[in-house]
């Protein structure tokens, strides 16, 4: 191309040159010399210049990389703890029990050697607290402050401090009182909130970190007498905004909250405490109604929620603490659960009939991370490990479960 754009300039000078005179010549020229300039120019758009080297349009092209993310401290920190856990550790994290079953003795209500060297031998990762182990509180600080300082990690410190009926400290150590939620069930999500919040503040102001309430169930049934006034209403819409501002409370008060009973104990007409409880609603039913508080609290920011001994029928024929169906399929998966799963007490009537080992391993494996009240702590390990070493459970799947027990204490500060 540039061969024959030279003879073209050179045609047209020498052509020029044999037509005309002088100043024809001059003008001429001028005329080839700006033809040739642009010729030039187009000629330089088509290909480089000797020399220089275009870029190849199939080669890579090597993007600026993407900044790494920043790790999430909690994350880190918790992975941390978890490496250096041994199998026995990483299971008893996985437990909150009763002082009395950790220690032997009863009623406990100090914490002295015999506490140190229990947590020794079962490092648990909580303690349940019921009205015997309270009684003054200024006992109650102390009692538990000794107790903290002789884990090696942090413990969940708990009760059931629901108001109305269900309470400990506000029976014993005379804290604020507040009635049953139901009985505020026309006050609005201010009340609900104020309440929780209270509740919370003086829970944290007697060293507890961790409350099992707020009551997400429904009272639709009437006969319904373990739940009843628990309740914060029986209109499943006015319950989800009752319990998701409770759980806003809950967390401005700085204690741990926890959903309870999912998949719903409010239709039920047998006390857990005493039997087996059956649902035997449509999945889509529970959806409609059941799980809008469940949701709306966890969209709220609740930080556990609790799996009731309550059997689903249609979903599935074991009851829906040992139910991966119910917890990993539709908790986790369909609601979007991604936090803290713990059972109910696992020393109720509703599971007399199950093998408490067995009921533990299932728990876990059907996706759940805590084990609530669990009667015999070394019973249960032998069974977990025995599950372990048999393959019938992972140390994956435990894994998972620590993790999130760990990231939930670091993010509340109760592990540094």
């Amino acid at each position: 191309l540039r061969f024959n754009g030279v003879i073209i300039i050179t045609n047209i000078f020498y052509h020029l040159q044999a037509r005309g005179s002088n100043l024809k010549m001059k003008i001429l020229r001028k005329a080839a010399v700006c033809f040739a300039l642009i010729f030039a120019l187009a000629l330089s758009a088509c290909g480089a210049a000797p020399g220089v080297t275009l870029p190849d349009p199939d080669a890579d092209v090597t993007s600026t990389p993407e900044p790494t993310p920043t790790p999430d401290p909690v994350k880190v920190r918790a992975e941390e703890l978890l490496s250096g856990m041994t199998l026995r550790e990483k299971l008893c994290q996985l437990m909150i029990v009763r002082p009395e079953v950790l220690t032997g003795e009863s009623p406990v209500t100090a914490a002295g050697e015999t506490t140190r060297l229990a947590l020794e031998t079962y490092p648990v990762g909580g303690l349940i607290y019921s009205v015997d182990n309270l009684v003054t509180q200024e006992q109650t600080r102390e009692m538990i402050t000794n107790t903290q300082s002789y884990s090696k990690l942090p413990l969940f410190i708990s009760a059931d401090e629901e108001g109305g009926n269900v309470g400990r400290l506000m029976y014993k150590l005379g804290t604020t009182w507040v009635n049953s939620m139901y009985s505020y069930k026309d006050e609005g999500a201010d009340t609900a909130y104020s309440n929780a919040k209270t509740i919370g503040t003086d829970m944290v102001s007697c060293l507890f970190n961790t409350d099992f309430a707020p009551v997400a169930d429904v009272w639709t049934n009437p006969d319904n007498t373990v739940i009843g006034d628990r309740a914060y209403s029986d209109d499943f819409e006015q319950a989800a905004e009752l319990v998701a501002s409770a759980v806003r409370g809950f967390t401005d008060s700085g204690v741990i909250c926890c959903l309870k009973h999912f998949p719903g104990h409010g239709d039920t007409s047998t006390d857990t405490h005493e039997g087996a409880a059956v649902v035997s609603k449509s999945l889509d039913e529970l959806r409609s109604g059941e799980f809008l508080p469940f949701i709306s609290g966890i969209e709220a920011g609740a930080d556990m929620v609790m799996i009731g001994h309550i059997t689903v029928t249609s979903v599935d024929p074991e009851p829906a603490t040992i139910s991966k169906a119910i917890i990993t399929d539709v908790l986790r998966g369909e609601l979007g659960w991604g936090g803290v799963v713990i059972s109910d007490s696992l020393d109720m009537g509703a599971l007399a009939g199950y093998d408490n080992g067995e009921v533990c391993m299932k728990f876990l494996e059907a996706g759940g991370d805590i084990l609530l009240g669990i009667p015999d702590i070394e019973t249960a390990l032998t069974s977990l490990e025995a599950a372990v070493t048999d393959g019938r459970l992972t140390e994956s799947r435990i894994d998972e479960s620590v993790q999130r027990v760990l990231e939930l204490k670091i993010s509340h500060g109760i592990i540094e």
